[in-house]
């Protein structure tokens, strides 16, 4: 396979830290890479170097001639009305309405937004959409994207994860969101150290292939060999192994976590909130909420019990956070609240805000952890504020720096530990996973794994919520609370099937397009066949190369079922290819 980037013996260091210590790799035509790593590893600046916008302190970087490359940043810094950002001199004329790709895109991203909007005063999330799709609707040979799932919702980003892994583009995406990573991917770089190690398969093949590793590892590695195990067997028991891909039908993985406990007691964590929590918890009678004479919530009833685990999932502005705090006591102002809310007498709520004002910038990290509690509880070990600390990464000398001067996932992470230390019973968290590297992720929910009290989550992380709660809940724009027994997976379905009905709703509403000259539209038809005929050829190279892998690994069952189901989609894409070429063809004559 031709490499569309190449690194040789490059490296990168700011001041005294080496970041990237004589990396070699490459991209391949087809290849789907997710980055991963700890928080200040390196991942960005990889990224970076690939795109160019960086250069090396020393080594090679060599890219194919031609090639096209769209990187999106960590930050949208974007000036210009929509329409131009996205479209560029198309949006004036409304040619990209004739191109299926922009349209496509634009419905999806950029819906209710109008093109003549400025992108400077969007929010974070419209911002993200209106950078996705100026980079989407172009043909590229290589997506960079850093980060891409920041600020949006759910929705949004199973989407994006559907839409890249069948784009048939080269990827490399750096994201903490590990349902993207396994939906996208088919390899993964971990950096660390310096060095990038490769690992063939997604996200939770990468999961299988640490476990593997650190069974070997010694002593001092228990702790990391189990929690890496732990994930795993959710991952074999959970909603990841009810997908098609055969992940874990291996006889390592089996032998591996054949075990391994569920990732939680849930029978004795529910007697023990019992007992700490009572029978009444938090419940909601008839209750509307209303923010600046607008309703969020309409006449919601719901009782929340002790145990449980509940995730709130909704589109952003639906109304989750103001749910959230009306649950924690007592509600800010600017919130008007009808009806009853009914708090438990024993209850002892912890609020992970998004925000992070809570913290004394003056004081060090030690000391805001310490003046809380010395020591926690979790699970059935008893963890002193220093062994906490130690767990989320606090490692050494860094128990001893002042808040002030910690980076944004640091700060995050101690606001956790200082509610935990706290000793709620009813943890109410908005977005905790804002900020997080997937290690600090994984530990997070190793803690709450065996933490016993009633958790209602707020987040855009489906693995997060299908991790740590039992239940799902959502707020889908009507101001009712919708309870799904199918969890995040039905309320998707729920979405894609309101949207495909406001969407024909729309069309059956809307005038018929003005026309265009014969010549622009030959010119249109002619653009678009020769892309079709591109992206047939692509998916031809990668139906051939099925074909060979199946050749060769002929009496391996496991293999054989994992690549039939990628040529089955193979050709099935390829097939609806073909069929709008011909369509195309036949209009040109």
């Amino acid at each position: 396979m031709v490499n569309l980037v190449s690194l040789e013996k490059t490296a990168k260091a700011f001041g005294p830290q080496v970041l990237l210590g004589g990396v070699s790799l490459g991209v391949g035509e087809r290849d789907r890479i997710g980055v991963v790593g700890r928080n200040g590893a390196g991942k960005s600046t990889l990224l970076s170097i690939l795109a160019g916008a960086t250069q090396p302190d020393s080594g090679r970087v060599a890219r194919a001639s031609g090639l096209r490359v769209g990187y999106l940043r960590q930050a949208d810094d974007l000036s210009g009305p929509v329409g131009r950002l996205v479209f560029g001199d198309l949006s004036e004329t409304g040619a990209w309405e004739r191109e299926p790709r922009a349209r496509y895109v634009a419905n999806e991203l950029l819906a209710g937004m109008p093109l003549d909007a400025e992108a400077g005063v969007l929010s974070g999330g419209e911002r993200r959409r209106v950078a996705l799709a100026a980079l989407l609707v172009a043909e590229r040979d290589l997506l960079l994207l850093d980060e891409p799932t920041n600020h949006l919702d759910i929705e949004a980003i199973d989407w994006l994860g559907r839409y890249l892994r069948d784009l048939g583009t080269a990827l490399v995406i750096v994201s903490h969101d590990r349902w993207l990573l396994d939906t996208a991917c088919d390899q993964m770089w971990e950096v660390d150290g310096g060095q990038v190690y490769a690992h063939e398969g997604a996200y939770s093949a990468y999961v299988l292939a640490t476990a593997e590793r650190l069974r070997t590892a010694e002593a001092d590695e228990q702790q990391r060999r189990n929690l890496a195990r732990k994930e795993l067997a959710w991952l074999r028991r959970g909603p990841q192994a009810r997908s098609t891909k055969p992940k874990f039908r291996v006889d390592a993985a089996n032998a591996l976590i054949a075990a391994e406990p569920p990732a939680r007691e849930t029978a004795e964590l529910t007697r023990m909130a019992t007992a700490r929590l009572g029978k009444t918890v938090l419940e909601l009678e008839d209750v509307s909420l209303s923010v600046a004479g607008r309703t969020l919530v309409d006449q919601v009833t719901w009782l929340i019990g002790p145990g449980d685990r509940i995730g709130i999932v909704g589109v952003n502005g639906a109304g989750k956070t103001t749910l959230l705090r009306t649950l924690a006591a007592p509600a800010p102002e600017g919130i008007k609240i009808d009806g009853t809310v009914v708090r438990g007498k024993t209850i002892r709520v912890g609020y992970l805000s998004q925000e992070l004002t809570e913290l004394d910038p003056a004081k060090r990290v030690r000391e805001s952890i310490e003046e809380i509690r010395l020591r926690i509880v979790v699970g059935k070990r008893e963890l002193s504020a220093g062994q906490l600390l130690e767990r989320l990464g606090f490692i050494g000398d860094r128990q001893w720096t002042p808040v002030g001067d910690l980076s944004g996932g640091e700060r995050r992470r101690l606001q956790m530990l200082r509610l935990l230390m706290d000793e709620p019973n009813v943890l109410l968290l908005d977005e905790p996973t804002n900020d997080l590297d997937i290690d600090m992720l994984t530990e997070f929910e190793d803690i709450l794994d065996g933490w016993p009290g009633t958790l209602v989550v707020v987040s855009h992380d489906r693995y997060f919520l299908e991790r740590v709660c039992d239940h799902v809940v959502a707020l889908v724009g009507d101001g009712k609370l919708a309870f799904l027994g199918g969890g995040v997976d039905e309320y998707l379905e729920r979405s894609r099937a309101r949207r495909a009905s406001v969407a024909a709703a729309a069309a059956a509403a809307t005038p018929a397009a003005r026309p265009v000259s014969s010549a622009a539209t030959e010119r249109l038809a002619k653009k678009e066949l020769a892309r079709l005929e591109r992206q047939i050829d692509k998916i031809s190279e990668r139906e051939a190369k099925l074909h060979a892998d199946l050749a060769a690994n002929s009496t391996d069952y496991v293999k054989l079922t994992d690549l039939g189901d990628q040529l089955r989609s193979v050709q099935a894409e390829k097939a609806g290819l073909e069929e709008r070429w011909l369509e195309v063809a036949t209009d040109l004559g």
